[in-house]
């Protein structure tokens, strides 16, 4: 069975217990989810090819251009002859009525009547808001991935948009940098497993349903590893990297469906990744047998271009590979780009690159057909209007809030719980204090699509309502400024107000970290400590003698030393979306137990940077007490402070009795590794059962650990349950520096755990 047939075939439900080999996920049915099945909609039974190839025989190569041509809402109303125009398509209009009248003028104004595709950066939710992808990635459930983005294409098909800018699967092991928060961290597997079921919940087994979009995967490829963690930047990296790592969770979005695939601003190995035709063309299309289509990221085209002499910094241009315009334009076009964001060296210089043969017929065709595929596929030809009068109505309903809180809680990861701090007690007077403390805007996250801050509950707010014994003191301020403005952030704390605080409560609750602006796109820190005198705010508690909790509120990896040391608990509660005060008020009193996992290394300090789990080993590795080890020596440890897989729980749990189907497999065969969870404490609460491979001997040399299958159950006290995982080639394998898979006969240690990556529980197989 392919790997497409698997992955689709895994997907005919609610995807709630995570998963096996390959990418193939485990699903069990849910309601009126059973029996999803990822398809092309029709395929070709609707007569979808013959249609565009009638269409396109009739079309000038103006109207091919026009089609190539993706807008932004503001030029559109900048430019209101546009609206006229039979453009490709527009990003980032989210009024109705707007997106109504211009879906009129495109298709009863125009020649040819063809739609225009809407599309929007619905990341983490429309206007009901989840928590932020990496938050998601720490539930280790898919099912909550899912349901943030069914939810999400719900709302965005109401008002119009029929394509969304989503999953971003970047891979990253760069805190510094701004945009890891809209991805799934540090593992390729488990950003696989969350891109599949996104595009699952956005798509559906028809995105020509009313209540369905077809998604764009982004950004590809390996845009999360750029230099110095500073977002548009360079990046580096071998062959074997880049299939093993970076490009696998693309793989997995394809193969559940998604259609369309945004390239990136940055360039690889010297060519950027809009003018990239190994990566948009030899892997994407023909490797990977992809027939949708490649929108360029904003002005990525343009940004092609050599910068002029005196003004290198000038803005759209600046990887130097394109002399000009036109030649910007033919190099994306000819490397596999058919849609220009936002510039537009298709639409101007096109016919030009036709007539001198710079860019041929062929081509321009292909890109057209790619985005008219498309548009029959989402059902817009025969469904292109929407009913504005109800487009907003659909919007922020009490079911799909309800979702958002469960997916809050299930989100957040318990780091520290000295002395059972928590649960806390629902009866006792309750201080909550810090910057965060009553911030509805910042519990949005970044790239909060249309939340509305009033719409979201902050955590004083949600504490509140389960405890009215709470009060709220901020302690300091912090800035909601784009840019960066130290003098706005906690520069002065309240001691008074504070001391008073915590000497009139019996419960101390400090809600700190990052604005929602400290995050996302352009946002890179090169210190990713508590921003201002925050630990600050630590220490004053502290000092009191009473116990506390740390919550944090953030959209990276923090370097939590001196946090750690000082707080009795700590909850990393991340950006929750709409709901997050009432889903973290649900874990710290106990009204949910807390199961999340981290879905990214914390490091001690930047200069660890980058630290993650799944690392090559070395011929010295790390020892801090051997000089001649790898190690800095003045950090102490080798370990980051948290690891990959790390959260606990107001329960314990055991792990054991890990067996493998058969001591041997071959290229055709599979084995099933399972284990057995025990709940040992005294609450009901969940467990994320892990399983790691490691190959010791093999041609290039393999990470220590590769996660390969992860299950979240929940258990009642004295609860027992097995998880299994089946392994095959596809698992063990790897990619070399020529691109070709290998499957190397010899030994493979299988881990698994419920902690962290660290798990010591082990068995072997051997392949032949």
């Amino acid at each position: 069975m392919s790997r497409r047939a698997r992955i689709s075939g895994a997907l005919a439900a609610v995807l709630v217990v995570s998963v096996g080999g390959g990418g193939a996920l485990a699903a069990s049915r849910s309601g009126d989810e059973a029996a999803l099945q990822v398809q092309r909609p029709g395929g070709d039974h609707g007569g979808v090819e013959g249609r565009v190839e009638s269409l396109l025989r009739k079309m000038t190569l103006d109207e091919k251009l026009n089609q190539l041509t993706l807008l932004s809402d503001g030029q559109m109303k900048d430019n209101p002859g546009e609206a006229l125009k039979p453009v490709g398509g527009v990003f980032s209009e989210t009024d109705p009525v707007l997106i109504d009248k211009y879906q009129h003028d495109a298709v009863e104004k125009s020649r040819l009547h063809i739609p225009i595709l809407f599309a929007f950066d619905t990341i983490h939710g429309f206007r009901t808001v989840f928590p932020t992808p990496l938050a998601t990635a720490s539930s280790f459930d898919p099912a909550v991935a899912f349901t943030d983005h069914k939810i999400g294409a719900f709302e965005s098909a109401a008002v119009g948009i029929k394509q969304i800018y989503s999953p971003m699967v970047d891979v990253s092991h760069e805190p510094r940098w701004g945009r890891i928060v809209e991805a799934a961290g540090e593992d390729p597997y488990l950003n696989s497993v969350m891109a599949a079921s996104r595009v699952s919940g956005a798509q559906g087994g028809n995105y020509a349903a009313p209540d369905k979009v077809v998604t764009s995967v982004k950004h590809f490829v390996a845009y999360g590893q750029p230099e110095s963690g500073r977002d548009y930047n360079t990046t580096d990296m071998s062959e074997a990297r880049l299939r093993n790592v970076y490009l696998p969770p693309f793989k997995a979005a394809i193969d559940a469906g998604a259609d369309t695939v945004m390239c990136s601003f940055n360039s690889l190995n010297g060519r950027p990744g809009c003018s990239n035709p190994y990566t948009e063309t030899d892997i994407l299309k023909d490797e990977w047998g992809f027939d949708g289509f490649i929108e360029s990221d904003y002005t990525a085209v343009a940004e092609t271009r050599a910068c002029p002499p005196k003004n290198p910094d000038s803005g759209s241009c600046g990887h130097g590979v394109a002399a000009d315009g036109p030649d910007a334009a033919a190099q994306a076009l000819n490397a596999g780009t058919d849609s220009e964001m936002v510039s537009t060296n298709y639409r101007d210089f096109g016919k030009m690159l036709v007539q001198n043969r710079t860019v041929s017929m062929k081509r321009i065709d292909d890109a057209v057909r790619r985005i008219l595929r498309i548009k029959f596929r989402a059902g817009l030809f025969e469904h292109p209007y929407i009913n504005v009068a109800q487009a907003q109505q659909k919007q922020l309903l009490p079911a799909n809030r309800a979702a958002a809180r469960v997916a809050a809680g299930k989100s957040v990861v318990l780091l520290k719980n000295a002395n059972s701090t928590l649960p806390l007690k629902a009866d006792k007077t309750t201080a909550v204090i810090g910057p965060l403390g009553d911030s509805g805007h910042d519990m949005l996250g970044p790239w909060w699509g249309r939340g509305d801050d009033n719409d979201a509950v902050s955590l004083f707010a949600g504490m509140k309502k389960q405890n009215p014994r709470t009060t709220y003191t901020a302690g300091c301020t912090i800035s909601h400024n784009d840019l960066n403005d130290p003098a706005n952030e906690c520069a002065t704390i309240d001691t008074a107000g504070v001391q008073a605080a915590v000497a009139g409560a019996d419960q101390i609750v400090l809600a700190l970290g990052e604005t929602r602006e400290m995050g996302g796109e352009a946002e890179a820190r090169s210190n990713i400590d508590l921003p201002g005198k925050q630990q600050d705010l630590i220490d004053l508690v502290a000092a009191t003698g009473k116990p506390f909790t740390v919550v944090l509120f953030n959209s990276r990896p923090l370097t939590l030393t001196k946090v750690d040391a000082a707080a009795p608990a700590i909850l990393e509660a991340w950006f929750g979306g709409v709901e997050a005060g009432n889903g973290v008020a649900d874990v710290l009193f106990g009204k949910v137990n807390p199961g999340g996992k981290l879905p990214v290394s914390f490091p001690r300090n930047v200069g660890q940077i980058p630290i993650y789990y799944n690392h090559e080993p070395t011929g010295r590795p790390c020892d801090v007490t051997s000089k001649y080890n790898s190690r800095h020596r003045d950090i102490g440890s080798c370990a980051p402070l948290y690891e990959f897989g790390f959260g606990l729980s107001y329960t314990t749990f055991k792990v054991d009795n890990l067996r493998l189907s058969s001591p041997a497999m071959n290229s055709r065969s599979s084995i099933t590794a399972s284990v057995d969870v025990t709940n040992t404490g005294t609450v009901a609460g969940d467990d994320v059962a892990q399983l790691y491979i490691h190959d010791p001997v093999a041609s290039l040399a393999q990470p220590v650990r590769r996660l390969r299958g992860f299950e979240r159950v929940t258990l009642k006290p004295g609860e027992k349950t097995t998880v299994s995982w089946k392994l095959d080639a596809s698992d063990v394998g790897f990619y070399d520096n020529s691109g070709k898979f290998r499957l190397e006969p010899g030994t493979i240690e299988v881990y698994a755990g419920d902690t962290s990556s660290e798990s010591d529980n082990l068995q072997t197989f051997t392949v032949r």
